[in-house]
Formats: structure tokens, C-alpha cells, sequence
């Protein structure tokens, strides 16, 4: 049986098949395609309405209650439909049908599924087609989606309950108070919104997320039973792809326990893998970065003190006033485990030291400036060189965090004048200054007069010959993404690898194509600028310095590094 015209219009707006126009968040394509049928303010969470364009009014949602109907019928019939139950619960807000829709999914869904349904349906149906626009599992989802979640009437509540819920759970399997099965700690539709609590509480930096995520982590990551499965593999494995998007220091640590305590070959790789991704993406964040201490550190425990020693390689060493013990005092151990826990969790971190590195070295590319002055007192800044703007426009080089009460970022060499950075490298040597990334010495990429005039591309290291498989681990080193190319049905010969920069407010671009079987040829370089939540090429002339001079350190490293053997060259 057939749907009636406008049923089958409502379902290709919300299945995305109808090709129409995206606007999220200012307006979803249901109230868009439906323009025709007249249209009045949205009002918001308070009352007050929103002058957004295409909004259906009321005698508009009189005209489609019917057709509503009629496709939440069809939709709870076809059980593939059935399985995206926020796509019914948007029709179900047009139809009048909320409290048949809950009953349905109640009987069918998780606990924490249904939760989250809760609170869609005490929404709107322009909020609940926008949510379902952005969560949908057939694309990718769309940038700041944590951002607008967080600002969504009960959902921050809901993330924090399902996490504790979901925590709570894994505990009570561990502790034998609910049977175990493998991969079955979770319902129908849990894992997805677990998913969407842990990004949206990553992205807000929760105080309350570090302590339940290690619970949640370790609990899905090994059975209770001494079996080699998991109470839900789905979930560890949501998590860390959340944490790749949102990465902190505490949910890196929580999944490094994770692959150590597992008893699942596989997992530990995976794992491995994609934490090669989170600490990259965690340069990125700032703000969260610098939690990861730099230096030694001490801590009287009792009778006793121990020290985090930081310089080559890391060691928690215990002391007994200035007598170095050979092993963990038998009386700390007994009378402050906790503390004692906690410190060896503050050894992992400090083993993550690199990542403040690269926080700070992404820093350097940054078009506005991080929490630096969150850094003051940490060592690591008095062997940096920091600007400061003294006067609105005019900023003032100077060796550490050394002015107060203005703003501050970090030198770069590709906005200085030549003799500023003769001059700096010089201070640098004079002090045998160990920098903790290559700063006054860096290498620096300046936009020659052929890219000025060629305008949104650079050819530069374009036409190299280079392995393909040594180019892909390059660019997972350094922060860049791509899909995997190749000869076979499906796949690519030709693409992009693509690298987020400037706090996420600009991209560069590296076009390659396949060779062959084992060798890539590089393209252009481009750049895109985020303009109202999409990215649209910009001409060279308009990438700040810092920017460009990056990407192109990253892409001459990856011809440099990736080239064939002189062996190889030879014999060609």
C-alpha cells in the first residue's frame, strides 16, 4: 500500500531523500519543504519567538496531521523504520501520537534509550527534526552538534543521568548483582545515546565525567567471569570515538586502562589505533591540555614523599626524608591506597607529556589565542617565547609568560621580520635554552609570489612520487585524515587528506592520487575558512601565516619522508 502524497513528502523530508535544502540549525527541512503550507515564528524554550523563516504555523500542522498519522502507522509497521524511533517521534509530535509512540518503544528500547526519548518529546517538533536531522545514522554529524546539544532544554540532564545510570549498571555486572552476557550489558538503542551523553559531557569538560567515565570504561572492557568477551564492546568502542571528537586526559587514561585490563585480543589494537588519533586531537583542546602536568611532583603521603620525576623518562620514586626507597613503603600502602592509586594515575598522565607539547605547538598556528595564562608557574613556558599586546595592535616579544593582565599567544617565527628571528635564535643559543618544540628554530613557509597569483591553490610540492602506505602513517602522525585508496569496487583512486587547524577555523587540504598498488603522487595544497558551519575555499591570500606556514611543514615532511628509496630512484 502506498503512502498518500503528503505522507510520502513528510517521509522523503525527514529520510533526507527529497534533496532539500539544509539550514541547521536555524531551521529543519521539514519546516522548509513545507514553506507552502504557511509559515509563523518558532517560539523558543522561553516562550519567545524565534523570527525564523520557514516555520510551519498552525493551520499548517492541521494540514499534516492526517498525513502524519498515516506514516507513524507505516513507520511502526516496517520494522527497519522502527529502529530509528526519533524519526517516529518527529511525526509523531505532527500526528498527535506521542503517548502510543512512547508506549511502543518503551517495551523495545533500553532504559537509557527511552530516557532520551523522554526528553525529545517534551519538545517541539522543530526541535525534535532538527535533533533527528543532526543525529542521523546515515550521515555524518554536522559541526558543534555537542554545542547545540548542551543547549537543549533537559539534555544536559539527561547526559549526566545516563552515564550514571550506564556506570551504574557495568558496576552491578562486575559485582555479580546482574548476570553477565557478552555484549549484552546494553539495549536496543543505548549505545547511541551513551554516545551522545559522553560527547556532549567531553566537550563541556563535566568535573563530574572523570570518575564515572573510569567506571563506565573498565566495567564494558572485561568480564566478570575471567571470559575473554565483553559486556559491550559497542560501547568502549562509542566512547573512544567520542573521545577522538572531545579528547581529555582523563577519558585517554580510562581507555589505556581499558586495552591493559581486557582479555579480548582484538581490542587492545583497536584501541591502539584510535588512541593514535585522540592524542593528536587533544592538541587541539587547549584549554583541557594543560591539565597534564610538567616538571617533578611532589607529594608528602604520610611519613613518606613521593616524586614524579619527569626528565627523560618518568618514574614515581618514594622517599623516606632523603633516603630513596626501593619500592612503595608496606605502610603507605596499607593505610593511603587511594592516594596511592591516584598517583600512579598522575604517572600515566605525565606519560601523555607529549600531548601538552603539541597543544602548545598547535597553538602556534592559532587565529585567537588559548588559556594561556592557565599555564602560569609551569616550567615549560619559561623556555618559550610568548607576544603580548601592550597597546591595541602592537604586540611585544618576550622569553616567558613575563607581562600580566594582557593578551598573550604564542611567537611564531612566520610573523616575524627576518632579523626578529636571527635575533630570537641567537637568545635561544646564548641560554641553551632546551625548548620544548622547535620554536625560534622552526622552519618557516611563506607564500611566494606564484601562489599569490594562483590563487585558492598551491602547487608547490605537487607531482612527488611517494609510498603510499608511509604517506597514510604520516598523515595519522600528524593530524590529518583521509580514506584509504585504492584499485578495489568502491573505492577511490583519487582524494583528499584534510587537517583542522586554528581552533577548528580553518582546513588544509592535500589532494593525491594512486599510482599504483604501492605509490601515491601528491597534488595541490588548498585551504578552507568555516563560514557559518560549512567550509568554502579561501584564497591563499587570506590564510594567516602561521596557518599556511604549518600545513605546509606537515606536507613538505610528507614528501620528504615518504619519497622512494634512493635504491628505489635508481632502478627507475
Amino acid at each position: 500500500m502506498h503512502l498518500s502524497p503528503l505522507a510520502q513528502r513528510l517521509l522523503n523530508l525527514l529520510t533526507g531523500t527529497a534533496n532539500d535544502p539544509t539550514y541547521w540549525p536555524d531551521a529543519s527541512r521539514l519546516s522548509v519543504g513545507f514553506v507552502g503550507l504557511g509559515g509563523s515564528p518558532i517560539p523558543d524554550g522561553d516562550g519567545i519567538p524565534v523570527p525564523v523563516r520557514y516555520a510551519l504555523g498552525e493551520p499548517a500542522r492541521q494540514v499534516l496531521v492526517a498525513p502524519a498519522r498515516e506514516l507513524v502507522g507505516r513507520l511502526l509497521e516496517d520494522g527497519r523504520r522502527s529502529d530509528d524511533p526519533v524519526l517516529v517521534v518527529v511525526a509523531a509530535g505532527l500526528a498527535g501520537m506521542d503517548a502510543e509512540v512512547r508506549a511502543r518503544f518503551a517495551g523495545e528500547r533500553g532504559p537509557i534509550a527511552v530516557a532520551e526519548l523522554d526528553v525529545l518529546l517534551g519538545w517541539d517538533v522543530e526541535r525534535r527534526s532538527l535533533f533527528w536531522e543532526a543525529v542521523r545514522p546515515d550521515g555524518p554529524p554536522p559541526p558543534g552538534l555537542a554545542d547545540w546539544l548542551g543547549g537543549l532544554p533537559g539534555y544536559p540532564e539527561f547526559a549526566r543521568t545516563a552515564l550514571e545510570t550506564a556506570a551504574a549498571r557495568v558496576a552491578a555486572i562486575q559485582a555479580g548483582e546482574i548476570p553477565y552476557e557478552a555484549e549484552k550489558a546494553f539495549g536496543s538503542g543505548e549505545k547511541a545515546a551513551i554516545g551522545r551523553a559522553v560527547r556532549l559531557a567531553l566537550r563541556r569538560d563535566e568535573p563530574w565525567l572523570p570518575g564515572l567515565l573510569d567506571t563506565l570504561v573498565r566495567g564494558v572492557a572485561v568480564a566478570p567471569t575471567g571470559a575473554g568477551t565483553l559486556p559491550s564492546q559497542a560501547v568502549l568502542f562509542e566512547i573512544a570515538r567520542a573521545a577522538e571528537e572531545h579528547p581529555t586526559p582523563e577519558v585517554v587514561s580510562a581507555l589505556r586502562a581499558a586495552g591493559r585490563a581486557t582479555r579480548h585480543a582484538g581490542v587492545p589494537r583497536q584501541l591502539a589505533r584510535m588512541l593514535k588519533r585522540v592524542e593528536p586531537a587533544l592538541a587541539d583542546r587547549l584549554e583541557v591540555a594543560f591539565r597534564l602536568p610538567d616538571g617533578p611532583v611532589r607529594q608528602a603521603v604520610g611519613e613518606h614523599t613521593a616524586v614524579i620525576s619527569a626528565d627523560d623518562e618518568v618514574e614515581l620514586s618514594w622517599w623516606h626524608g632523603d633516603r630513596k626507597l626501593k619500592t612503595v613503603p608496606v605502610a603507605v600502602t596499607r593505610e593511603h591506597p587511594e592516594e596511592v592509586g591516584r598517583l600512579r594515575e598522575l604517572v600515566k598522565r605525565t606519560r601523555q607529556r607529549a600531548t601538552l607539547v603539541r597543544a602548545l605547538e598547535a597553538g602556534c598556528a592559532g587565529t585567537s589565542a588559548p588559556p594561556y595564562r592557565l599555564l602560569e608557574g609551569h616550567p615549560i613556558t619559561d623556555r618559550l617565547i610568548w607576544e603580548f599586546e601592550v597597546s591595541p595592535g602592537v604586540w611585544r616579544a618576550e622569553l616567558g609568560l613575563t607581562v600580566p593582565d594582557v593578551p598573550v599567544r604564542l611567537w611564531h617565527p612566520a610573523r616575524a621580520r627576518a632579523e626578529e628571528v636571527r635575533a630570537w635564535r641567537e637568545v635561544v643559543r646564548g641560554e641553551e635554552l632546551r625548548q620544548p618544540f622547535k620554536q625560534a628554530f622552526r622552519e618557516v613557509y611563506l607564500l611566494t609570489p606564484a601562489e599569490e597569483a594562483s590563487g585558492v591553490s598551491s602547487h608547490r610540492f605537487a607531482e612527488q612520487v611517494v609510498r603510499y602506505r608511509r604517506l597514510r602513517a604520516l598523515f595519522k602522525e600528524r593530524g590529518w585524515t583521509s580514506a584509504f585508496l585504492g584499485a578495489w569496487d568502491g573505492a577511490e583512486l583519487d582524494g583528499d587528506a584534510r587537517r583542522v587547524m586554528a581552533g577548528g577555523r580553518w582546513r588544509a587540504r592535500l589532494s593525491h592520487h594512486l599510482y599504483d598498488e604501492d605509490h601515491a603522487i601528491t597534488g595541490e595544497v588548498g585551504f578552507d575558512r568555516l563560514v557559518e558551519g560549512g567550509w568554502r575555499a579561501a584564497p591563499l591570500t587570506d590564510v594567516p601565516a602561521p596557518v599556511f606556514s604549518e600545513a605546509m611543514r606537515d606536507v613538505d615532511l610528507f614528501v620528504a619522508a615518504s619519497g622512494p628509496s634512493i635504491t628505489a630512484r635508481l632502478q627507475a
